[in-house]
């Protein structure tokens, strides 16, 4: 389904108490479980904020059963019983006074906007392969499994955000913006799976390629603060960087087919985290001691930067030089 720039409604004025409730809810449950996330969403009028948060509040019950110490059998009864409500919010078999708040928000807003549903339970998919303690060797595999995790949010988002047709955007810019959405989220899953390396070797979880970990010297793991005797640890974490920044920079190329708060929302939570694996670039070895993270201020810096249209113009420009540099070699 392509988003529009129509996908658009007023925050409250037809909203029947109990979905209010469920919204409130689920903005709630961001706001404590995810603060980058919120931070970008502020920026959103209100009815595209409640989506979101109902978006998040959903994918996050999938991660939460995923990332939990339950046995792996409770573990997929789970998933499948959250594929069996993914179900009823499909077909429309959640009415607004039933008593999970989640679904009946996020019922509310497959009705409010054009949402691929179909997405979550490519998110549950991905969640599986956590499970069942796949291992990736290449970064096809682990990029299978970025897309399932994080590319899908890109493109629920989408479905809140719309699409816009900009001057100087052509159909097929615009037909690409699920494949920008997706990109984008390959971007942020890579820079989150560099931020928790140390937190993930403690739950047995080593996501980065096989391949790479072996050409670097780090099939060791990580489970110390100081890389492995012998290891071009730093080496790895650049070469990771380097592809985690072409995908921000493909990526960002959504920006300027959003109106200007959807926009200011993405360049305000792919900013942080792009900022964040700056951060990354210059420590490497930081991620082995703690969570890295940006103070509140360089965060607010990156919302107004976002807000003001800086980064979607930039985006734009850069575009824009691309395509007469491509234009003149074919001269």
């Amino acid at each position: 389904m392509t988003p529009s720039a129509s996908a658009s409604a007023p925050a409250s004025a037809s909203v029947p108490a109990p979905v209010l409730a469920a919204y409130r809810y689920c903005e709630t449950v961001t706001g404590h479980q995810a603060r980058n996330f919120a931070y970008g969403i502020r920026l959103l009028p209100p009815g595209k904020r409640q989506a979101m948060s109902a978006l998040y509040a959903f994918s996050r019950r999938v991660d939460d059963i995923g990332d939990g110490d339950l046995p792996a059998s409770t573990k997929l009864a789970r998933l499948d019983d959250t594929r069996a409500l993914l179900a009823r919010v499909r077909d429309g078999g959640v009415r607004t006074d039933d008593t999970d708040p989640v679904a009946v928000a996020l019922a509310h807003a497959a009705e409010r906007f054009p949402i691929p549903l179909a997405a979550l339970d490519e998110l549950i998919d991905g969640v599986l392969m956590d499970v069942h303690g796949e291992t990736y060797a290449t970064w096809d595999d682990l990029r299978t499994y970025c897309r399932r995790v994080a590319g899908t949010i890109g493109r629920l988002s989408l479905g809140v955000f719309g699409v816009t047709s900009p001057h100087g955007h052509g159909a097929r810019e615009t037909e690409r913006a699920p494949e920008y959405a997706d990109t984008l989220g390959l971007a942020l899953q890579l820079t989150n799976i560099l931020r928790d390396i140390r937190e993930d070797a403690a739950h047995g979880r080593l996501y980065l390629p096989a391949d790479d970990l072996a050409k670097f010297g780090c099939t060791a793991g990580f489970h110390t603060p100081v890389p492995p005797a012998g290891a071009d640890f730093t080496g790895l974490v650049h070469y990771q960087v380097r592809r985690a920044r072409a995908l921000f920079t493909e990526g960002f190329r959504l920006l300027p087919l959003l109106d200007r708060r959807s926009g200011a929302c993405v360049a305000a939570m792919a900013g942080i985290y792009r900022r964040l694996l700056d951060r990354i670039a210059r420590d490497p070895e930081a991620v082995l001691h703690g969570r890295v993270s940006l103070p509140a201020p360089e965060k607010a810096y990156v919302a107004v930067r976002g807000l003001s249209g800086l980064d979607a113009r930039h985006i734009t420009r850069r575009t824009a030089r691309h395509r007469a540099g491509r234009a003149g070699e074919r001269a």
